[in-house]
């Protein structure tokens, strides 16, 4: 599994006008190519009057899968620009589709690419983009005169605090970056003076909202 990459929000999607022309894009995650044909199927039905429903997805840990699709543009001009554009952001398991309805101005080569790519790119911002990190997650068991100082610690450190549960005791469920579990569980002993009951849960990917997959 890798230790972490991105991805998009689960759906979205967001409109451009050029040159008299409407590109709308829509975006959706997808873990599958099963998933990938299927959504743009859905896209494709949903605009079955548009000129072109042109698409471009990136799916596996290693970008295995990697197709693009002019959907009757001049070759290279479209799907390539949307799957480059997919390439560039670092994303994985991601899908895009391209919705165009001519305007009567043609807009070349050139502009197409342009066009095709401005439209992910725009897709893909209003979308959203996450960082998943692969966490192992933490039980931490303490009294209630620990909760103020402990719950304020975390919440400032770069862990990341899921819940508290108000039991009998405090419960705060954490997840902490792999690699990183031993001096988590040092650091909680010395913040509780070794007065906290420390269990391993599981190990899950966590979503961290990021504004540009140039952040590590």
């Amino acid at each position: 599994m890798l230790a972490n990459y991105f991805t998009v929000k689960q759906e979205g999607s967001d409109q451009i006008i050029i040159q008299k022309s409407r590109f709308i894009g829509y975006v959706k995650r997808v873990e599958t190519e099963e998933e990938a044909q299927n959504f743009i199927r859905q896209i494709k039905k949903k605009h079955h009057d548009a000129t072109h429903n042109c698409s471009a997805y990136i799916i596996g840990e290693n970008d295995e899968i990697q197709k693009a699709n002019d959907d009757g543009e001049p070759t290279g001009t479209a799907g390539v620009p949307m799957l480059e554009v997919l390439k560039k952001q670092n994303l994985k398991d991601t899908a895009v589709v391209v919705t165009r309805y001519f305007g009567g101005i043609k807009l070349g080569a050139g502009g197409l690419i342009r066009a095709y790519g401005s439209t992910t790119s725009r897709a893909l911002q209003t979308t959203g983009i996450v960082k998943r990190q692969l966490m192992q997650g933490f039980s931490i068991i303490v009294d209630y005169p620990l909760l103020g100082k402990l719950e304020n610690v975390i919440r400032n450190s770069e862990h990341i605090l899921e819940t508290i549960n108000y039991l009998e005791k405090v419960e705060f469920v954490v997840y902490v970056k792999t690699g990183s579990e031993l001096a988590f569980n040092d650091w909680i002993i010395d913040l509780t003076s070794d007065q906290a009951d420390i269990t391993k849960k599981n190990t899950a990917y966590v979503e961290i909202d990021v504004f540009s997959t140039s952040e590590e």
